[in-house]
């Protein structure tokens, strides 16, 4: 395209008494150095059009006026003009646009952090830890040591056949007199009988002490004892039996007239806990 094109066909009175400024200052050295429109617009990385809205002073077209002034700058270095002269230039024209803009940071909204999901993973931790500790650690404290004489079982007290004497005062003098000789008791067989409830029954034989708790699915306690070494007990009542030995390896059972085991899985070291329905 022709150099004559780039000039203007008419100019205002008080343009021509005042000459080119601004982008009308870079087009003319422009033209006086014979440099094509194509090759500013190249440099500067503008269409075309742009380039010749920035030698018109029509700014609007680059956007904002920090482009502008930016392509102005660029412009005059190419063409070997003062930028101080073109700016200058430019903020007469742009009067209330001539000062920077100022911006304003935004104050960054402040994060807050909830603590609702923390709080419960804190109650959750605390459940689990306990259902744990519950299930698995706890262990029921072993029965303290029973010293002395065990009570008889109050279902079925033992009686032990004695001479009958002649008087209460011999009976008496009999008991004041005699020593006390302690002889190793004989196998004992204790039975407890639930009344009206035969549906299940069991007989224990201990091999060495333990402790026994009993209680039939009606809730009645069967037995609730010190098991020794050598006794024999036979139970009976409302299946299933609820069953707690505090040495399980001390017992042999017979369930229904069968010989049952205790399975390792009721097995917590030496005790057991168990349900037992004879099925």
């Amino acid at each position: 395209m022709s150099d004559e094109n780039d000039k203007r066909d008419e100019m205002a009175p008080d343009e021509e008494s005042q000459g080119p400024i601004a982008g009308e200052r870079l087009a003319e050295a422009r033209r006086e150095q014979q440099i094509p429109v194509i090759e500013i617009a190249k440099e500067l990385h503008l269409d075309e059009y742009k380039v010749r809205a920035l030698e018109s002073n029509d700014f609007d077209v680059i956007g904002a006026p920090v482009f502008a002034k930016g392509h102005l700058r660029k412009y005059a270095q190419l063409v070997n003009v003062d930028e101080s002269d073109v700016m200058a230039d430019y903020y007469q024209l742009n009067r209330s646009k001539g000062a920077p803009p100022v911006f304003f940071a935004r104050p960054k909204p402040r994060k807050f952090v909830s603590l609702g999901p923390w709080i419960a993973v804190i109650i959750v931790s605390l459940v689990v830890a306990s259902a744990y500790w519950w299930f698995t650690v706890r262990e029921p404290a072993p029965p303290p040591p029973v010293t002395g004489a065990i009570a008889p079982l109050p279902s079925q007290p033992e009686v032990l056949d004695e001479p009958a004497s002649d008087s209460p005062d011999e009976a008496q003098e009999a008991d004041v007199d005699e020593p006390i000789v302690a002889l190793e008791p004989d196998p004992v067989v204790a039975e407890v009988v639930a009344a009206g409830s035969p549906g299940m029954r069991m007989s224990i034989t201990y091999l060495g002490d333990c402790w026994t708790e009993i209680t039939d699915a009606s809730g009645r306690r069967l037995y609730f004892d010190l098991g020794e070494e050598g006794r024999t007990v036979n139970l009976s009542g409302e299946a299933p039996f609820n069953v707690l030995f505090g040495d399980a390896a001390n017992v042999s059972l017979v369930v229904n007239d069968r010989a049952f085991d205790i399975p390792a899985a009721d097995r917590r070291g030496r005790t057991a806990r168990l349900t037992i329905t004879g099925s």
